[in-house]
């Protein structure tokens, strides 16, 4: 019995930091935002995370930078309006983000305003309240 409780514990342990370490988000600077436009490279809706590659012109100009925007699951995505054709290769958006903290363009989402003018988050949005009856 004791050895079956020491190897649980040793199993607990040795898988506890890799859990830690992909949740904790330690290189994203989340007292920040950053507002990028650019053009959909890549729209990558799978578990445990989707993800979005925006192509995003350099400023003076000179090329583009490919930002790199981490979101949060399909499952939480879909509640909030999204489907896994929400967002199409070559379409101009623009993103709102928390950045990396070492500069590298891209980070986690916060945002998106698609073509046609609607904002989608990863929360899924109050229903408007009902309309004041007429007297």
């Amino acid at each position: 019995m004791k050895r079956l409780l020491t190897a649980s514990l040793l199993t607990v342990l040795l898988l506890a930091p890799p859990v830690l370490a992909h949740h904790a988000a330690a290189g994203i600077d989340r007292s920040k935002t950053v507002t990028v436009e650019g053009t959909v490279k890549q729209f990558k809706w799978g578990n445990p995370h989707a993800w979005l590659d925006l192509e995003v012109p350099r400023t003076g100009g000179g090329g583009v930078d490919l930002w790199i925007l981490e979101m949060t699951s399909p499952a939480y995505l879909v509640r909030a309006g999204w489907k896994a054709t929400t967002l199409k290769a070559g379409e101009k958006v623009k993103v709102v983000a928390r950045p990396f903290k070492n500069g590298d363009p891209g980070g986690i989402f916060v945002s998106v305003t698609l073509p046609d003018g609607r904002t989608l988050t990863e929360q899924a949005q109050p229903a408007a309240p009902p309309a004041a009856q007429a007297k």
